[in-house]
């Protein structure tokens, strides 16, 4: 049975090129990539190695408990 989880992550974009990506819910979870696409494909897969580690481990996967909400400021 295949089963399906969303879970977020974050980007940003760095200073000196490439990006930063990284899933708060599982704890140590980063990434990078040179461009946004690399930086997806790469966290993507450090999302599901991490995964895969608490499954052999038997361990729960974390519940997302964030909630976001964009907020529209006059400036």
């Amino acid at each position: 049975m295949l089963i399906f989880i969303i879970i977020q992550s974050f980007l940003k974009k760095k200073k000196r090129g490439g990006y930063h990506a990284f899933c708060p819910i599982l704890k140590g979870c980063h990434s990078q990539g040179d461009n946004f696409e690399e930086a997806v494909e790469n966290i993507t897969e450090a999302m599901g190695l991490y995964l895969e580690s608490l499954k052999e481990d038997n361990l729960p996967i974390p519940k997302e408990d964030l909630v976001f909400k964009s907020v529209q400021i006059a400036g």
